[in-house]
């Protein structure tokens, strides 16, 4: 059984049981977090696709932490104009384990 959710701008196929990354949500760990915006879910062989949304179908997640991702280095540069500017971004992610999937 899997399920097709929208979080963040981002569409993520999730089982039960995984553990993924996605962007930060307002939770803090050991929180219960509900995906209520399901495209897709299958089971038992049956495919139940959503307009845009499926009808009464949720997925229950345990926030499992809150971080930042690693460092990523950016530079801007100009050539023939002595132009140089480095600069570094850590972008915040939540971590989460998928526990049911209801619909």
């Amino acid at each position: 059984m899997y399920a097709i959710i929208v979080t963040g701008g981002k569409q993520y196929k999730v089982a039960e049981g995984d553990e993924l990354f996605i962007e930060k949500l307002e939770a803090n760990e050991g929180e219960t977090v509900t995906f209520d915006k399901v495209l897709a879910i299958s089971a038992n062989d049956t495919l139940t696709v959503g307009a845009p949304y499926v009808e009464a179908a949720s997925v229950k997640a345990t926030v499992v932490k809150n971080g930042k991702a690693k460092k990523i280095h950016i530079l801007k540069y100009k050539s023939k104009k002595d132009s140089k500017k480095k600069i570094g971004h850590r972008q915040p992610y939540t971590k989460v384990r998928i526990e049911t999937i209801a619909g």
